[in-house]
């Protein structure tokens, strides 16, 4: 794609607009979506709502020094190479920068109907299935959605036809260059009507260097279908990633995310679920392990739309140095949503003294007979129980270690065998000061597979306050 050369998102205009979509050959509609949000983007705050303004550590990001690119990098960076090599032959998108290097469905995979396309690419391949995602998106909720659908440089779109079974993850890998551009990114997952799938999102950056990864990623999933993503976000400490998620359920749908955010010094990620047939059920688990001076600004809204339908939203904050956590979470059930069932939870232990974590929690109610639960909770890591642990030949570290492991075992419980191997390892990797990677299964084999549930989550759930 085409752009004006040396913008930073301060100056974005109408002239960058034009020029990405005079370089992807758009259609008529798309470059007014992109005409419009502009508007709206400009005229947006950070946050829309006042009760979260003084909390809001978006303003970290400073648009002068995020840098747009004018050209796609030919190539990925070399700390990329291994783990491209273990994904030579999955089904996978791997986008560098605004370009995405390579779009591949196995073999095995190609009778299913599969599709795994540049978002650019499928906007004349698959229009319907394009417009409906871009359009389905309110520039009004939010200045960083306004600005996806204005300014979206790159993107990949995933399809699952109607009642494929696709037994293997969908790998979507993202990673700044190392140019020192930022990428704005718009995702679109379709699940068609009695599929099943998954999909694997890593989001990776060079270790240095003032950089933004800012993404949209739309998930509708159509009746009776199975969806489970997992988003693995390991940027370098320079970085800055915002991200706007938005999933939309139809009739007995289910939808797992599962979210491990662990890099970046400033990770903004707003998720909200609509669930709008009957039946419907999501459950959204989410691990932040901050050190040094990173943020995470987490904002999840959990959206019953009709009867029967079921919302889960744990979300667990490990802190150290001074690092921080805002979680506003909410739940909503609107009128003919009757016979719901919906839990928030927001909990953060804090490592050390200056580590610091806000929770808001919040419940609007329009409608009887329905069965919705908030909690939040933050503390000092329980010195007692460091105690204990030391006096049976623990360090200090090693006890800090199993009480982290305790506190996010419940939440574990709920994530594949697969899914709890990664963060087992990212948790390891942020203790010990590695790089973050994921890597072969074979190397992460010592972390599955703790003895089968010892917990019971319903008994926590039971705990709270419930609204009737």
């Amino acid at each position: 794609m085409s752009a004006v050369a040396g913008q930073t998102l301060a100056g974005l205009d109408g002239g960058r607009i034009e020029g990405l979509s005079e370089g992807a050959g758009e259609p008529g509609w798309l470059r007014k979506l992109r005409a419009d949000s502009l508007a709206v983007y400009e005229g947006l705050p950070l946050e829309t709502s006042p009760l979260y303004t003084k909390y809001t550590d978006a303003r970290r990001m400073d648009p002068a020094k995020v840098s747009l690119s004018d050209s796609a990098p030919s190539s990925p960076p070399a700390f990329l190479g291994r783990r491209l090599g273990e994904l030579e032959d999955a089904a996978c998108a791997v986008q560098v920068g605004t370009g995405v290097i390579r779009a591949h469905v196995p073999e095995r995979l190609r009778d299913s109907g599969l599709v795994v396309a540049p978002v650019r690419d499928a906007v004349r391949d698959h229009p319907e299935l394009v417009r409906r995602a871009l359009e389905s998106a309110d520039p009004g909720d939010d200045k960083f959605t306004a600005l996806n659908n204005a300014a979206f440089d790159s993107g990949v779109l995933v399809h699952v036809p109607r009642n494929a079974d696709i037994r293997e993850p969908v790998h979507l890998l993202a990673c700044l260059p190392e140019d020192g551009t930022s990428a704005i990114s718009r995702n679109i997952v379709a699940a068609g009507e009695g599929s099943r799938s998954s999909i694997v999102q890593e989001v990776y950056s060079p270790a240095s260097g003032e950089q933004a990864y800012i993404e949209m990623l739309g998930a509708d999933v159509a009746d009776n279908a199975r969806l489970d993503v997992t988003t693995l976000q390991m940027m370098g400490p320079g970085a800055v990633n915002f991200s706007t998620r938005r999933a939309s359920l139809g009739r007995e749908a289910r939808l797992n995310w599962y979210s491990g955010l662990f890099g970046s010094a400033l990770s903004r990620y707003r998720t909200a679920y609509f669930l709008r047939g009957p039946g419907a059920a999501v459950g959204d688990s989410e691990v932040a392990f901050g050190s040094a001076d990173q943020s995470f600004d987490i904002q999840t809204s959990m959206n019953h739309e009709a009867p029967q339908t079921e919302g889960r939203v744990v979300e667990k904050s490990i802190l150290r140095g001074r690092s921080r956590s805002l979680f506003k979470g909410m739940i909503r059930i609107m009128e003919g949503a009757s016979k719901s069932n919906s839990f928030l939870s927001g909990r953060s232990i804090l490592l050390d003294p200056d580590a610091k974590s806000d929770a808001i929690p919040g419940l609007e109610i329009l409608t009887n007979d329905v069965k919705a639960t908030h909690s939040a909770s933050v503390a000092q890591i329980d010195e007692e129980q460091i105690f204990y642990l030391k006096s049976r030949c623990l360090s200090h570290e090693e006890a800090e270690r199993t009480i982290v492991e305790g506190f996010l075992e419940p939440l574990s419980r709920r994530m594949s065998i697969r899914v709890r191997a990664w963060i087992a390892y990212l948790v390891e990797s942020k203790w010990e000061g590695r790089e973050l990677s994921i890597n072969t299964d074979e190397e992460l084999a010592r972390f599955v597979e703790v003895e089968e549930t010892r917990y019971n989550e319903d008994a926590e759930m039971e705990q709270h306050y419930k609204y009737r």
